[in-house]
């Protein structure tokens, strides 16, 4: 995706050092970056469609700053919607970035772009700043002044820990408990877990004794270590990939989930449908899909096409419990 104001704020002398290494954090899979020095970037992202999208158009990823590696010259900072996030961010481009060294941060004013020039301003002279297409790019220059904006642990219940940016991570998401309380007590087998998180509804499908193994399929790097923290049982297995594309050496006996339908600030039911094809694709021909949905989202016709017996077996008035069984959709295992 383009945006005119990398362009405008970087394609000038002196925007960027001649030389060294340029840290960018938060860019997604379609942004447009192409501005800058391929062979000179690191990009963090964790959410692996946007992380894998970034590989194939030959940029080097990482999931996460710790694997960033220090000693940059210059960075950019994409601000995701999380202000939490946003401010661990900065925190960790301060300390990756040699002193002094530019640090620039773009984003949409709906993302918090305004506020955190803000706060920045508070602490550190603004050497520049633009704004057009309704959000700012600004750069400061690179001080280890904002270890108090480091990431904090969140502990949304006992025994489990989250950071800023995962999916409900501040408290168990009420549609992943309505499911949770729904589910069989004679799951058996191999089951998969699509849209894991940080491992809370993971561990009450662990309560069935009946499971034999739990695979834990997410997307985002940071809820996929989390969890990796919040699971210990043996039977657990921890996969950081996207649930649409996953592949299993074999097929499961029932896959549960609380699908995503946002992407950004955008609802996109397609997401759960999509989710709901891999699953009828993840089963045995005896196998079982459990989900959890906003109740408003229109799942039936992606269910009537992918299996052969649905049935609502509970919810509220926000959410609907869906069970479903007998798939028409075989994907081959790997």
């Amino acid at each position: 995706m383009n945006n005119p104001r990398l362009t405008l704020a970087l394609d000038g002398d002196g925007a960027l050092p001649p030389a060294g290494r340029i840290l960018v954090i938060g860019a997604r899979g379609d942004d447009y970056l192409d501005i800058l020095p391929k062979e000179r970037v690191t990009v963090v992202q964790g959410f692996r469609p946007d992380h894998d999208a970034l590989a194939t158009r030959g940029w080097r990823v990482v999931p996460d700053a710790d694997d960033a590696g220090a000693d940059f010259a210059a960075a950019l900072i994409l601000l995701p919607r999380s202000r939490s996030q946003s401010r661990g961010w900065v925190a960790a481009a301060s300390h990756l970035v040699a002193p002094r060294g530019p640090v620039w941060i773009d984003g949409q004013k709906t993302d918090g772009v305004e506020t955190m020039l803000k706060d920045i301003r508070a602490r550190l002279p603004i050497a520049a700043s633009l704004s057009k297409a309704h959000g700012r790019i600004f750069r400061f220059d690179a001080d280890p002044v904002f270890d108090d904006w480091r990431e904090d642990v969140f502990h949304p219940a006992p025994g489990f820990i989250t950071r800023p940016g995962v999916f409900s991570a501040e408290k168990v998401d009420p549609g992943s408990a309505l499911l949770a309380a729904a589910l069989p007590e004679n799951l058996t087998g191999r089951v998969a877990d699509l849209g894991s998180g940080w491992g809370w509804l993971a561990a009450r499908i662990l309560e069935r004794f009946g499971v034999t193994e739990l695979h834990m399929i997410e997307a985002d790097y940071a809820a996929h270590l989390c969890a990796q923290h919040n699971i210990a049982d043996y039977r657990a297995r921890f996969h950081w990939a996207d649930a649409t594309q996953f592949r299993s050496e074999s097929k499961f006996d029932a896959v549960v989930s609380n699908p995503p339908f946002h992407s950004g600030r955008a609802a996109e039911p397609a997401l759960g449908v999509a989710f709901i094809a891999a699953a009828a694709g993840m089963l045995t021909q005896s196998g079982r899909f459990f989900m959890v949905a906003n109740r408003h989202l229109p799942y039936e016709a992606a269910l009537a096409r992918h299996f052969g017996d649905v049935r609502e077996i509970g919810g509220d008035g926000a959410f609907k419990l869906i069970a479903a069984s007998r798939p028409s959709t075989a994907r081959p295992a790997r």
